[in-house]
């Protein structure tokens, strides 16, 4: 049988019927306004656009928001339409967070706080950032990582008058200039800080001392952050209060699982177009984090290895069925490398150089520094960018290896994250910056964990999505256990 193609006759516009000839002028005004959409998209959320290498700083460009105001600094106020239906869609899935708002705007509980904020500019964190101003704070805010921003948020925060500092691709310089411009503002001080990673302390402590000694308390949600509390704790130079929302119940084991266990694969397959099934995959550390990625990396079918300094954590994974090793027993045979610790250089250059041909290497931790990308940095070595947030670095030999994100956080630099479980953790965020805001003396200076009581209020906030109802105590079952009916239900120390 005779497959050949005929030639098909043209046709010209002129030929087509008017109903045709209406459909193809449709058709184009649509293809147009995709285009114009996708513009945003790409540079806000896709994550695989170009928009983050433009040549001009924001930093240089003044704008103005829809009210004539210039108090922010973000990559185009332009794309706040597009920014805003973002952050709608947002709020349609973090039921948690907006019922607070609802229940507390009209009491304003953080009426008079000024709050400066150091997180993650997403269309969830922007959601957040919403709600502390219905309850009545001032705000002003910085993304805590230079590839997380979302743009078209950012844009969208700064029309409706928020002061955020904050794009997509900047550099370690803007990234210190956008921090200090959220800190220091003229007839404004701010009085409290909500931080992922401890920048904001940090440069604060550092930078702006008198400003630090009026501040009434800190919310870290970091397992960075809380680190280097703790060590400012110890070596007695906290003087305030801090609350450490990341081992909080519902934060470390709704939102820091959840969200790792579904956001490691689609940063991996938006980058990389990996096949999973019959992959070698290291993960180097088993908490939360590490769990996550590896419960979702093995349903795919991925053979994972775990590495661990803890030998709870590495029995745990022995017993969930992986296989725990040390790290050079399997660094020249694996295709992708994950580090999930939180520690500093995890991988070093001496790693890299045994890894094989093609592997893929990111850090689902919070720290930039589990990798030792500065180690990269030598003449004989070749960076070849080839997506948005995706390096090929390749050796003299010609050996070549999948570098992400330039080893930072590799879910919110080249995915997107469920705002469900973000719900969770910004409830507990704004619960806590309430508890030190309501309550001044309450809190010596030390780090704390959020109340249970708070856990649990956190928790039922989301209960109503799944339709899940409660059981509720007998006078002879609270009185055999010795709780409350209304809660706390299990002591500080029962692990969940």
């Amino acid at each position: 049988m005779d497959f050949k193609m005929s030639k098909m006759p043209e046709t010209t516009f002129a030929d087509l019927s008017l109903a045709d000839k209406t459909a193809v002028k449709k058709s184009s005004i649509e293809a147009r306004r995709f285009s114009d959409v996708s513009t945003c998209s790409f540079s806000s959320t896709c994550f695989t656009g170009s928009s983050d290498e433009d040549e001009i700083s924001p930093k240089d460009n003044q704008q103005r928001n829809s009210a004539g105001g210039t108090d922010f600094c973000v990559k185009s106020i332009s794309k706040s339409a597009f920014g805003r239906r973002e952050i709608e869609i947002a709020e349609s899935e973090m039921p948690g967070i907006m019922t607070l708002r609802k229940r507390a705007k009209d009491e304003k509980p953080l009426k008079g706080a000024h709050i400066v904020g150091c997180t993650h500019v997403n269309a969830q964190s922007a959601v957040l950032i919403e709600t502390l101003v219905q309850l009545g704070a001032s705000v002003r805010w910085a993304a805590c990582n230079i590839y997380s921003t979302q743009n078209a948020v950012a844009a969208a925060l700064a029309d409706a008058g928020i002061p955020i500092f904050a794009w997509r691709g900047e550099t370690e310089e803007e990234f210190w200039w956008c921090l200090d411009r959220a800190i220091h503002f003229e007839g404004w001080q701010p009085n409290l800080i909500l931080d992922d990673g401890g920048d904001a302390t940090h440069l604060m402590l550092k930078k702006y001392p008198d400003y630090f000694k009026a501040i009434r308390g800190i919310v870290e949600e970091s397992v960075t952050g809380v680190h280097r509390l703790y060590m400012l704790s110890k070596s007695g130079k906290l003087t305030v209060p801090a609350i450490n929302v990341n081992d909080s119940v519902t934060k470390n084991k709704f939102d820091t699982f959840y969200t790792c266990r579904d956001s490691i694969l689609d940063s991996l397959k938006r980058t990389t177009d990996i096949m999973f099934g019959g992959k070698q995959v290291v993960i180097c550390g088993y908490g939360d984090v590490g769990k996550g990625c590896a419960q979702s990396l093995k349903g795919q079918g991925c053979i994972v290895y775990i590495t661990e300094v803890d030998p709870i954590c590495a029995l745990q994974a022995a017993m969930d069925g992986f296989r725990v090793v040390r790290l050079n027993e399997v660094i020249r045979n694996v295709d992708v490398v994950v580090t999930a610790t939180g520690n500093k250089n995890v991988i070093t250059r001496d790693h890299m150089n045994r890894m094989k041909n093609g592997s893929i290497l990111c850090n689902m931790g919070h720290s930039c520094s589990e990798i030792d990308v500065n180690g990269l940095h030598t003449p004989e070595l070749t960076w070849e960018r080839v997506r948005s947030q995706v390096d090929h670095i390749r050796w003299p030999d010609g050996r070549m290896i999948i570098l992400l994100a330039e080893g930072r956080l590799v879910n919110l630099s080249c995915s997107t994250i469920s705002s469900f479980v973000v719900s969770v953790a910004s409830s507990t965020q704004a619960l806590a910056l309430i508890e030190l805001f309501s309550a001044p003396g309450r809190y010596k200076s030390d780090v704390y964990l959020l109340p249970k009581k708070m856990d649990e209020y956190v928790a039922s906030l989301h209960l109503a999505t799944f339709d899940a109802h409660l059981t509720e105590l007998t006078d002879e079952q609270s009185k055999f256990m010795g709780l409350n009916k209304a809660g706390p239900f299990k002591a500080n120390y029962y692990r969940y």
